[in-house]
This record gives structure tokens, C-alpha cells and sequence, in this order.
């Protein structure tokens, strides 16, 4: 699930988005991120010895909280990887058309490439995910590859004024408004989590889920870390905000890194790869929010057409192509709207998707405390049964209650339309709890198994 992360998405398209108001602080925070995510890692993949199943936060709620608090859990996750998905198709249309007018001179509107990568996006996810897979693995080593190579000629050409180590000070954490650069850091990470929902399908989850969480959150994390490191010593720390501001398209930022330290070359390069590396995020998320509506609905909070397999492909088809049905219509009504797929679709919706998992971590880690005290006869030390999970989730708690009030900086939009977004997230737990509750009345027995279905 690194390739949900995709490296170049996240470097290229999501930090310097945001970068020019958070100087160099990024570093700082990604390294405090990493902590916290290594600490709520702990809680998260002692349980999934546990609890194995294609819901993840979902069915860890369901076990740890109750039925009405996963069925709460089970809504808020699949809407935030839904419109995680959709925001995707935003940048990847931006980008794919300012990069195709750039290099051929083709000038098709963004939401042309976005319905283009939908249908075949769709075709893979209705098929299977190792199909997905062996598509991806290439594309990922090749982008991590690729901004190693730069990283590298910054650091050995000392960048703009000499190598420093001033992004990591502590005051870069404690100063200003850090809830604006922390909620990205959360975003990069986003994909990690999903080794649970593969459960089902892994030969031997309780070994394979715990190494794929924790070699993910330390691959994502030091490699961001040492990226955008090597980017603000590229560009120099006290340059870089009047550099982004000055660019039309701070998106582009990449590129001017690579021609000055590299070479046209690795510039061209890296346009093709930064058009696969949000593909590569979009199948990541599709397969993600695919398998949510799959497990909600086997356990019959949703029509049931939703929890059934292809009897060829063995994949999640139903919610496959809901999920892509959704993103068509949305993607359509932003075009209609003349609406900017980066600065408008991407950040909205990526950003709100962000506080969705934020909070699902936080109740996860809440869900460890209390499967694991109801088992007291498990062989588990005080640090994986009570103390990690409760510092993670005071720790995320705090993270979402400072993103939400600084959200309309975050968004670039109006407070009433940021403040407007944030409030779908208590109308998902809302829907949730309603579903679970239905249940609860009309199937008892269903109801005290939610969360424990398998393939």
C-alpha cells in the first residue's frame, strides 16, 4: 500500500501546494507525524492479529466500541475514501492536461484525462487487485528512484546556500499555525493503513499486516522526510516562499528543481511519472474504498448486492463500480461548474478526507483500548494494551480539533463553505449510528456480529 502514498503525488502535488505558507516547517512536522503514526502503528497492528477482515477501521470499531460506533466508522470511512478518490481525479486532470499542452502541445480540458483514467481505473478494480499490483510495483520504484536522484545532486551541490538542518528546529513545530502543516503530514501517510483490509487475501496476515504497516509508515516517513528536506535546502529556506508564490502553478516546483540540479532529462522524466504516480493512487484508493462498501455491506448495513465477490475475478465488482459511478458524477458536476481540479477539487476534498481518517485512527486507537480490556487473558504488556494506544489517541484527537479550526486555510475557501465541509463528517457518524441501529432492530444476531465476517 505504499503506492497509496504515491511518492511523487505527495512531493510534487501536495506539499508545495501548501508550502509557501509554512515556510520550511514541513521537515519538522513530518518527523513529529512519524512519531505519532509509529505509536498508533503498535495498538493497530496488535489487534489485527486479532480481528482479520476486509473493513478495517470498521471492523476494528465494531470489536473494540460496538455495533452503533462501527457502523459510525464503517460510513466515515467509506465516504472519506470515496471523496479521496474523487479528489484524485481533480489533480490528475490538472496535471495530465497542463503537462500534455507543456510537452505535445495538446489542449484538452482536465476533466477529459479524468473520465479517460476512470474507465480504466474501473476495468482494473472490477477485475482484481493483483492485477492492480503488478501494474503498480514498477511505476512506485521508478518515482522513488527518481527523486532520490535529485535529492541527491541537491545535497552534493549544497543546494542554494549550503546544507543545514534548520526545517528540523523545534520552533518550526511549536510556532504559527502547525495544524496546517500537520494535516498534510497526515495526508502523505494515508495508504498505510490500508494493510489491514488485505487481510483476508494475505497467506498469513498476523506476520505479513504488521511488517507491511510498519515498513510503510518508516519508508513513507524518512523518505518525505529527506525529500522535501533536500527541496527546501534546493531552494533555501529563507526562498522558498516568494519561489512558490511566484509560481503560477506551484505544482510545478518539481520541475525547476530537477532542470537546475539535473538536467532537462530527469525533468521530462518526472512529468510522466508525477501523471503515473497519481494514477497509482487512484487504483491504491479505488481497491480501498472498494473493499469498505464490500465488508459494510456483507455484514448488512448496506443493500447486499454491495458485499458479494465476482464469481470469476473474486473482486469487490459491485463496489467497484459504485465507487466509480460516484466519481463520475462529481467529477462532471465540478466541470460544469468551470471549477479549478487542483486549487478546488483535489484541496477540498483531499483535505476533508484527511480529517475523516484522522478521526477514524483516533477511534481505532480508542477500539484497542477496549477489545484489549474485555480480553485481559491476552499475553499482552501494559505499553501495547493501554499506554500507546491511549497516547495516539489523545495525540490524533488533538491533531483533528487544530485542523478543524484552522480548516478554511487549509481549503483556500471561504470559512462558511470550510466550516460547511467539515460539518459532513457528524452527518456520516450520524448515518452510520442510523444504519447500525436499523440493524440492531430488524437482525439482532447480524447486529452483534458486525465486524466479524470473513471471506
Amino acid at each position: 500500500m505504499v503506492s497509496a502514498a504515491s511518492p511523487l503525488s505527495v512531493i510534487a502535488g501536495g506539499f508545495h501546494r501548501h508550502h509557501a505558507g509554512q515556510r520550511c516547517r514541513h521537515p519538522a512536522l513530518l518527523v513529529l507525524t512519524l512519531a505519532v503514526l509509529l505509536i498508533f502503528s503498535v495498538g493497530y497492528t496488535t489487534m489485527s492479529r486479532y480481528v482479520t477482515n476486509a473493513g478495517g477501521f470498521y471492523a476494528f470499531s465494531c470489536r473494540g466500541l460496538g455495533g452503533l460506533a462501527g457502523g459510525a466508522a464503517g460510513v466515515l470511512a467509506m465516504f472519506a475514501y470515496n471523496i479521496l478518490q474523487v479528489g484524485l481525479y481533480g489533480m490528475f486532470g490538472g496535471v495530465v492536461a497542463g503537462t500534455m499542452n507543456a510537452m505535445v502541445g495538446v489542449d484538452w480540458p482536465w476533466w477529459v484525462y479524468s473520465l479517460l483514467a476512470m474507465a480504466s481505473v474501473a476495468i482494473l478494480g472490477y477485475r482484481n487487485i493483483d492485477l492492480s499490483a503488478r501494474v503498480l510495483s514498477f511505476v512506485v520504484v521508478a518515482e522513488y528512484l527518481a527523486i532520490l536522484i535529485l535529492d541527491v545532486a541537491i545535497l552534493i551541490n549544497g543546494g542554494d546556500s549550503g546544507i543545514n538542518f534548520s526545517s528540523f528546529e523545534a520552533r518550526h513545530v511549536t510556532s504559527g499555525a502547525p495544524s496546517i502543516g500537520l494535516l498534510f503530514c497526515f495526508a502523505a501517510f494515508i495508504g498505510f493503513e490500508a494493510t489491514t483490509i488485505y487481510g483476508e487475501e494475505a497467506k498469513d496476515p498476523q506476520r505479513t499486516i504488521p511488517i507491511a504497516t510498519y515498513a510503510s509508515v518508516l519508508l513513507i516517513g524518512l523518505f518525505y522526510t529527506l525529500s522535501i528536506w533536500a527541496m527546501v535546502v534546493g531552494v533555501g529556506a529563507d526562498k522558498i516562499v516568494p519561489t512558490l508564490q511566484a509560481l503560477a502553478d506551484p505544482t510545478t516546483f518539481i520541475y525547476g528543481m530537477s532542470d537546475h540540479f539535473v538536467g532537462p532529462h530527469l525533468t521530462q522524466v518526472i512529468r510522466v511519472l508525477f501523471m503515473v504516480s497519481i494514477y497509482a493512487g487512484l487504483l491504491a484508493f479505488h481497491n480501498a474504498a472498494a473493499r469498505y462498501f464490500y465488508a459494510i455491506a456483507r455484514d448488512g448495513l448496506l443493500p447486499r448486492q454491495l458485499g458479494t465477490t465476482h464469481r470469476v475475478h473474486q473482486s469487490p465488482h459491485m463496489g467497484s463500480a459504485l465507487q466509480s459511478l460516484i466519481a463520475a458524477v462529481v467529477v462532471l458536476m465540478f466541470a460544469a461548474l468551470d471549477a479549478d481540479p487542483i486549487l478546488q477539487l483535489f484541496a477540498w476534498f483531499s483535505s476533508l478526507a484527511t480529517l475523516c481518517v484522522i478521526l477514524l485512527m483516533a477511534m481505532t486507537s480508542a477500539a484497542v483500548l477496549m477489545y484489549f480490556h474485555r480480553q485481559p487473558h491476552l499475553p499482552l504488556g501494559f505499553l501495547r494494551r493501554r499506554l500507546l494506544p491511549s497516547i495516539a489517541c489523545v495525540a490524533l484527537l488533538f491533531v483533528l480539533g487544530l485542523a478543524v479550526l484552522h480548516f478554511d486555510i487549509l481549503t483556500g475557501a471561504s470559512k462558511a463553505l470550510s466550516y460547511g465541509l467539515c460539518a459532513v463528517i457528524p452527518a456520516a457518524l450520524i448515518a452510520g449510528v442510523a444504519l447500525a441501529a436499523r440493524l440492531r432492530r430488524s437482525a439482532p444476531q447480524r447486529y452483534q456480529e458486525l465486524g466479524s465476517h470473513k471471506l
